[in-house]
């Protein structure tokens, strides 16, 4: 399969949750427009920040299905699909699923139960779920801070690729960066391989990155878009200064207590995610003007996607 590559920024989108904590599909459809309206090239979706393992088989195939059928009716977003991790039947029927539904590719995470022991081990659960879709390319997705997989990179991308003609490619959220530029200089570069840090994304365009998935690019596209330009200019001050503002917001996430608060920054632009679910710990609402007034004194206003 050649591989279409994704490139510029993919958000891990938040999953729309109601105020009791069910589902919210029927906010995708404006969650879609905003990412587009923002110059997003595609949306990883049930992942870390999609609180995909929180989520039910179900729950994670109506998310697929609306974020889909966003992609029909409007062609731009390249929707990735992450099916799952521990059990390689439950991931099939996602795969399945996600294929019948018209997403652009699938995403497997490793199992983080009972762990592979090698990237040989890896390689073939990978593909058992990825046989099942030929017709869709299949990304990794490698965030071994929660899988508990750290397992290098280099060595599955030459075993997967010669087991699974649909590979695309890696969602690399892990700062081993000789690992990463092994990763995309693998076969002179054939593969699409996303950096996952939004903290150190300027790193990977040094080595030769072009695409890049992140949570904060939900609500802060300017911001990356701004750095890549720079970059792509030569403006390595500028782009490094823009760098250092990103840490600083991710700061915040850590100040109101983590990942959750990235639906508090969604809030701030103008969409209601709802809360997390147990057990990743939510902002209190009593904490919110706070928080807005911990963004505000960033002075990021003009850096942050708008509705």
């Amino acid at each position: 399969m050649t591989v279409n590559r994704i490139e510029g920024l993919v958000a891990a989108p938040f999953t729309p949750m109601d105020k009791n904590g069910n589902l919210n599909p029927d906010l995708i459809d404006t969650y879609y427009e905003f990412l587009e309206k923002n110059g997003i090239a595609g949306a990883f979706i049930n992942g870390s920040t999609g609180e995909g393992a929180s989520l039910t088989q179900k729950e994670k195939q109506i998310q697929t299905g609306r974020w889909a059928k966003c992609r029909k009716s409007r062609g731009t977003l390249r929707i990735i699909n992450l099916v799952g991790g521990t059990s390689y039947r439950e991931c099939i029927e996602n795969a399945l699923f996600s294929y019948e539904a018209g997403v652009s590719a699938i995403a497997i995470l490793a199992p983080y139960y009972y762990k592979p022991a090698d990237e040989n081990q890896l390689a073939e659960f990978c593909a058992l779920i990825g046989e099942s879709v030929p017709q869709l390319p299949v990304y990794f997705y490698h965030i071994p801070v929660l899988t508990g997989v750290n397992i290098p990179m280099i060595g599955f991308m030459e075993k997967i690729s010669s087991i699974l003609p649909n590979f695309a490619g890696i969602k690399y959220t892990h700062e081993d960066l000789m690992d990463f530029s092994l990763c995309l200089s693998f076969r002179d570069g054939a593969y699409n391989i996303l950096w996952g840090s939004d903290e150190c994304l300027l790193s990977s365009l040094v080595l030769g990155c072009r695409g890049a998935v992140g949570s904060t690019y939900n609500y802060a596209a300017p911001l990356y878009h701004n750095l890549i330009e720079a970059f792509m200019n030569g403006n390595l001050e500028e782009a490094g200064r823009l760098q250092r503002l990103s840490v600083d917001m991710i700061r915040i996430l850590g100040k109101y207590g983590g990942l959750a608060t990235g639906k508090a920054f969604m809030r701030l632009v103008g969409i209601d995610c709802g809360n997390f679910r147990s057990p990743v710990k939510n902002m209190p609402d009593s904490m919110f003007n706070t928080f807005t007034e911990d963004v505000k004194s960033l002075g990021i206003d003009h850096l942050l996607s708008k509705m």
